[in-house]
């Protein structure tokens, strides 16, 4: 990874792995996919890859991650959806032309429509996103209990009980504040 730049929080699911590229949203935000190549990267990583990525696709692709984030938000305080985000979210899962595939291995993995088409590799994130907002899949949305962060997250414990969007560094920081306060304490 280049210096200089965070690393990613990578997850299972596409969708609020996406929204994880800005964390720390209550605090003092961390952009980790703040220049167009960064994006390209974070697209490789989940078998998404492109040839480029122009400013402009780069500022789609934020505007799509902060259209999931408040509808995935909204979703696991049921509060209803906003509109805005609705449509940024279908406008882009519409936009996108990419094809589910089947490996010989029997996974399953995206073809773009072309090598440079972000527009194809948004459209499945969206689709992503729909899919989890929608209540399709088996878990359940939440937001991560760390009031620095409050990412939207999707649960897929066996009790759907799970307080950090990631244990290895919200749920860390909050369980060293406790032991520090503890300790201090004593």
């Amino acid at each position: 990874m280049p210096a200089g730049f965070p690393e990613f929080r990578l997850g299972s699911v596409l969708a609020t792995s996406f929204t994880g590229t800005l964390s720390e949203r209550h605090g003092e935000p961390v952009e980790r996919i703040p220049t167009p190549r960064r994006l390209v990267d974070w697209l490789a990583v989940y078998g998404l890859a492109v040839d480029s990525c122009t400013p402009a696709q780069l500022e789609l692709a934020k505007e799509l991650r902060e259209a999931i984030h408040a509808a995935a938000t909204a979703a696991a305080i049921h509060e209803a959806l906003p509109a805005a985000a609705v449509a940024v979210i279908n406008d882009c899962s519409v936009r996108g032309r990419a094809a589910a595939v089947l490996t010989p291995e029997g996974e399953r993995r995206w073809r773009l429509s072309s090598p440079s088409a972000v527009e194809d590799a948004l459209g499945v994130i969206a689709d992503d996103a729909i899919s989890i907002i929608a209540g399709e899949r088996d878990g359940k949305l939440a937001l991560c209990a760390s009031p620095t962060c409050q990412a939207a997250f999707f649960d897929t414990s066996q009790s759907r009980t799970r307080k950090w969007c990631d244990m290895n560094t919200c749920g860390n920081r909050q369980k060293k504040a406790r032991f520090n306060a503890k300790r201090t304490a004593s």
